[in-house]
Order: C-alpha cells, then sequence, then structure tokens
C-alpha cells in the first residue's frame, strides 16, 4: 500500500464520524436562504456543499486547506494532491512515494493513442482528451469492484485507485493531444523522473527552456487545482460521482463543463484582448493609449476581460502568483508588459466607470499571455492544460465524498408557475 493510501486510510474513519456528528448536532439549522433571484440566476450564492478541499474568501482568494494559494507556489503538484486529499502537505519520504507510486501507474495503453489517431483532424483538443478518458473506463477498478460486491465503506479505495491511475495518465494523454492535433510531431516518450508536471512539460515539446518552462507548468497545474466545490466542473464530477458512476465517467463530466466557453475560455478572451492592444499600437502603448483604449471598450458597452470574479473582491492570488512569476522570467516579454500596464491602470478605470463589481484581476487576466510567451499559441488548447490541472481537484473531492458516504445529489425543482403561485394571489373571477 502506498504512503498516501494509508494516510488516507487512517482518515476515513474520522472524517465519516465528523460527518455523522455534524447532522446530528446541527441537522435540522438552516445555513442558506434562498430567493427567487438565486433560483433564476444559476443558484449564485446559495449554501448547499461540502468541500473540504479548498474555500474562496472574498477578501483573500483561494485557501487550499487552511492555506492561502500563495504560500504555496513552491510546491509540486503532486503535494498540491497530497495536500487536498489529506490535509497536510507530505514530508520529503511521502512526495517521494507518491512520485513513485504515479510513474508506476503513468503508462498509457496503445489503444488509446490508436484512438487519437483515428479522431478527425478537425477534433477540439477538449473532445479528444475526454474521448480518451472515457476510453479508459475501460480499465475502471471502481466499475469491476461495484459489480463484484464491494462494500459500501470500501467504495473510496477504488476510487482512489482510478484516480492515481487518471492522475497518473492524464499528462501524457494531455501532451499526445496537442502534438497529434496540431502537427507537432509523434507523442514523445514519458520521462516519470522528471515528475508530473515536468514530464508534461517536457512532452509537449516546446522549443523553450525546459527548467524555466517546467516551473511555469508546474506553478500553472498547482494554481488551477482545485477552486471549491460549486464551479461547474467541480459541481459536474461530483453529481455524475454521487449516482456512484466510476471516476472516469465523474471526471469527463467535470472536464466537459470546463469545456464550456463560460467556465474554462476566459484565459483565451483575454488573450485576444491584450494581442489586440499589441495590434493596434504596432507594439506596447503608452499609458494614456492604454486609459483612451480601455475607456473606448467600455463606453462601447463590452467588458474589460479578465477584471471582475464572481465572488473574489480582490486581486486573485492566482494572478499575483503568476505575475510574480513574471517579473522574474518573463521581463522583457511584450505581451506580460502589456497585461502589467492593464493591471496598473485598469482598476481604478473600473472604479470611475462605475458598473464593475470587482475591479481586480483574475487569474484568467494574465495565463494565455504567458502561456503564448512559451510558444503555445494554440488557444483552443488551453482549457486541455486547465483539465490536467483541474484533474488534481475533482479526484479529491470524489475520493474525500466517497470515504464520507455522501448521498446522490439530488436537489427539488419547482416549475415557474409554481414559483409565482407562492407570492401572488390567485386571480378572482
Amino acid at each position: 500500500m502506498s504512503k498516501l493510501i494509508d494516510k488516507f486510510s487512517a482518515q476515513v474513519p474520522g472524517l465519516r464520524q465528523k460527518a455523522k456528528d455534524i447532522v446530528a448536532k446541527h441537522g435540522s439549522e438552516k445555513i442558506s436562504d434562498v430567493t427567487v433571484a438565486q433560483v433564476f440566476g444559476g443558484m449564485r450564492g446559495i449554501k448547499g456543499l461540502i468541500c473540504d478541499t479548498s474555500f474562496v474568501s472574498p477578501e483573500k482568494g483561494l485557501i487550499v486547506r487552511g492555506l492561502p494559494i500563495l504560500e504555496l507556489t513552491e510546491r509540486t503538484p503532486e503535494e498540491i494532491f497530497w495536500l487536498l486529499l489529506t490535509g497536510d502537505l507530505p514530508s520529503e519520504g511521502e512526495s517521494h512515494d507518491l512520485d513513485k507510486e504515479l510513474a508506476s501507474r503513468s503508462e498509457v495503453p496503445a489503444y488509446v493513442f490508436e484512438i487519437l489517431n483515428a479522431l478527425p483532424a478537425e477534433c477540439h483538443p477538449m473532445a479528444m482528451l475526454n474521448t480518451c478518458i472515457l476510453a479508459l473506463e475501460n480499465e475502471s477498478v471502481f466499475r469491476i469492484r461495484y459489480f463484484e460486491g464491494m462494500k459500501k465503506q470500501d467504495y473510496w479505495e477504488a476510487a482512489l485507485e482510478d484516480g492515481l491511475n487518471l492522475i497518473a495518465k492524464i499528462p501524457t494523454i494531455a501532451a499526445a493531444v496537442y502534438r497529434i492535433r496540431y502537427d507537432k510531431g509523434a507523442p514523445l516518450a514519458s520521462k516519470p523522473e522528471l515528475g508530473w508536471g515536468g514530464n508534461f512539460a517536457h512532452m509537449l515539446g516546446m522549443d523553450v527552456d525546459q527548467d524555466e518552462f517546467a516551473k511555469f507548468i508546474n506553478l500553472y497545474l498547482n494554481l488551477h487545482a482545485d477552486h471549491e466545490g460549486g464551479n461547474v466542473s467541480a459541481f459536474s464530477c461530483a453529481t455524475v460521482a454521487s449516482a456512484l458512476s466510476d471516476p472516469y465517467y465523474s471526471v469527463s463530466a467535470g472536464l466537459n463543463g470546463l469545456a464550456g466557453p463560460l467556465h474554462g475560455l476566459a484565459n483565451q478572451e483575454c488573450l485576444r484582448f491584450v494581442l489586440g492592444i499589441r495590434e493596434r499600437y504596432d507594439g506596447i502603448p503608452t499609458d494614456e493609449q492604454l486609459v483612451e483604449y480601455a475607456w473606448e471598450v467600455l463606453n462601447s458597452g463590452q467588458v474589460i476581460p479578465g477584471y471582475g470574479h464572481a465572488v473574489l473582491r480582490c486581486p486573485d492570488p492566482r494572478f499575483v502568483g503568476f505575475h510574480n512569476f513574471a517579473e522574474k522570467y518573463l521581463v522583457d516579454e511584450p505581451l506580460v508588459t502589456i497585461v502589467d500596464k492593464i493591471y496598473r491602470l485598469v482598476p481604478d478605470i473600473l472604479r470611475e466607470h462605475g458598473k464593475a463589481k470587482s475591479p481586480f484581476p483574475n487569474v484568467d487576466a494574465i495565463t494565455g499571455s504567458m502561456l503564448y510567451h512559451y510558444g503555445l499559441k494554440e488557444y483552443r488548447y488551453y482549457t486541455v492544460m486547465f483539465a490536467v490541472s483541474r484533474t488534481l481537484g475533482l479526484i479529491s473531492q470524489l475520493v474525500l465524498s466517497r470515504a464520507m458516504g455522501m448521498p446522490i445529489i439530488r436537489p427539488k425543482s419547482v416549475t415557474s408557475d409554481w414559483l409565482v403561485s407562492q407570492f401572488e394571489e390567485p386571480v378572482k373571477v
């Protein structure tokens, strides 16, 4: 048994007892009131889920297991996964053990590459990735053990087996998607000794400083791994998994949500905005030109992409993490210089404009420009990279749910006529 499985196994009885104790003590207490506007507004702000892996504070940003995300930027993605699942950062020995565990599971079956090569040349990269994940369902330990009569208290073990296998394989698959879809040559051989993120950077095959690129990829995978339980990808994964669909089905469902333009494509829009500024001014604009351009965009009824957030009322610490990296490694990159100018100037403009709930940048305001700098100029692939990272969070949340014995997710729906009937008097005849 690996050290991760051993450690989590020791925590499972406490997790189950904690859930039982909370329900026994506070089961009848209310934690949220629901308005009609929230029902018609995508359930925004309704507290109705448990997610112990991370929390988004409006004033502080993303908190991962009690730790502000900016304290984790130097960690490896493997360490982030350990933290998400167990609540503790791993020791050096535990981290080494997890590296070996993932490397031992990383070989991708040949049929997956055959499927990739058989897909249409114009296929979307996210469709390619999800097709491969669903094909890997053929390997599901959870499905096999469930139909063998696995006990409910053992669900988490089989879910974690599938989760570790998928996490180990997804960088190889995602890199192969990039190289096959964009005619970059044959997929590169895996080098697990480089670590999970470093190996992914290697297999993408970018013609850049590999040490620096690996550091960027590790940072990217760390900062995108988890973001509470109510976002579309996490909630979709949790809902499907609650029906006891195995992790391959469940993660695929979550990542299909991530592919939506309102969830995972924002960095593309931000990059297009920055590229448009560079093209208009044939390079880096002056401060005066950028201020003029920003007002032109706002006065035309458009928004400044990458600014504002549904929850945050502060600069997104993930943006700050990337900005700090860029200040160290990308000082001569024109796109990043434009991003920095926007960061300095646009918040005051948005405050004066008065319509933005939050004038601060979110993570998407910078990531597209950094990916572009490192040669990843194919916009439609960006969500695949997001998906590789987010798989860490989805699996962590899924395994915790199975360990706690969480039931099927089944909120009650009502008709719009029923809602009206609750607040309007019947028409007298």
